[in-house]
């Protein structure tokens, strides 16, 4: 494996950011998952704001963790500029996420609290994420320009 790694540097550093992404990630799906299923049960909202609200909880978990942990090697770009762009992309996750539970709900019809799960924590999620990855890696966190990354590896 060593011998594989040493030859394919990218592909074990991507390999590195996926597993840490699926960690902060499987953090923020349960803190997203509580939150809209109490929110569905307990305080009565509807799907698609319970959806919302969930989504909102678990975005702050994802941040801090990608931030400082998934993509900590990457160029700093600015706290303010991530945090904007790491906002815009995950509000476009949450689209692809409502998106497939109004499906469900409004056209299907699909309403029950399983349906609701499948659609916008399953399925809803799931697209989301492979969007997120995408986007942090390439616009939230994007690689240190080259001169940096030799300046870096160079410096004790």
């Amino acid at each position: 494996m060593r011998d594989f790694s040493a030859r394919h540097p990218e592909l074990a550093k991507l390999a590195a950011e996926v597993g840490k992404f699926g960690s902060v990630g499987a953090a923020a799906y349960v803190v997203q998952l509580g939150a809209t299923n109490l929110l569905w049960g307990v305080a009565g909202m509807g799907p698609l704001s319970g959806q919302v609200v969930g989504t909102l909880a678990s975005i702050a978990v994802a941040f801090v963790g990608n931030r400082f942990w998934t993509f900590s090697d990457r160029a700093r770009t600015g706290y303010g500029r991530e945090t904007l762009l790491f906002l815009v992309m995950n509000g476009i996750g949450l689209a692809i996420q409502l998106v497939c539970q109004g499906f469900s709900v409004y056209v299907l019809g699909l309403d029950g609290a399983l349906a609701q799960n499948i659609a916008g924590n399953v399925v809803g999620v799931g697209f989301g994420t492979l969007f997120r990855f995408f986007a942090y890696r390439t616009w939230v966190f994007p690689e240190q320009p080259e001169a940096v990354r030799e300046r870096t590896v160079r410096e004790p």
